[in-house]
């Protein structure tokens, strides 16, 4: 599985990986999230890709191994990255992000879509995203079936799988 991930997005929905950047810049915010990345990376067999908005002088930076590091080429925004990533990537694939229009688009390109919170809170060991799904099956005999109310959608089960995978369960 690979995990596309909208960097400044999630470091700036995230108080630790936000207190980093506003104590050390934006190379403290990076640097806080990758390792918190890397320590996933370390256990499971998953593809991580962090996209940032590129910097002056920085181009894309390929990193060995499970983790790849990939800085926007202006005019371009990470938002424009993570979408055709996406549509290349494909079905089974995550997309970190809580920007809607990037949301969106990996749900249009069958990636589950899930939101910077729940990811780092799969990352931390937490349960930030509990699983929505029940399986309670007390309709009425008599009454026609019309699908069950308290399912969670399509898109919404693929993001639990994606983040019952990182979790471990």
């Amino acid at each position: 599985m690979r995990w596309l991930i909208d960097g400044y997005n999630v470091i700036r929905r995230d108080a630790d990986l936000r207190a980093a950047e506003e104590g050390g810049g934006l190379h403290a915010g990076r640097a806080a999230l990758l390792r918190l990345v890397a320590g996933a990376a370390r256990r499971h067999s998953d593809h991580f890709t962090v996209v940032f908005d590129g910097a002056p002088g920085v181009g894309s930076a390929e990193s060995p191994g499970q983790v790849e590091v990939i800085f926007s080429r202006p005019p371009e925004k990470a938002d424009d990255v993570l979408m055709r990533l996406a549509r290349q990537s494909g079905d089974g694939d995550a997309v970190v992000s809580d920007d809607r229009t990037v949301a969106d688009a990996a749900r249009r390109a069958r990636c589950a879509a899930i939101s910077a919170a729940d990811f780092v809170g799969a990352l931390s060991g937490g349960g930030a995203a509990e699983d929505g799904e029940t399986d309670d099956d007390d309709e009425d005999a008599d009454q026609p079936k019309r699908g069950n109310p308290r399912r969670l959608s399509k898109d919404a089960r693929a993001a639990q799988r994606a983040l019952r995978r990182l979790r471990g369960r």
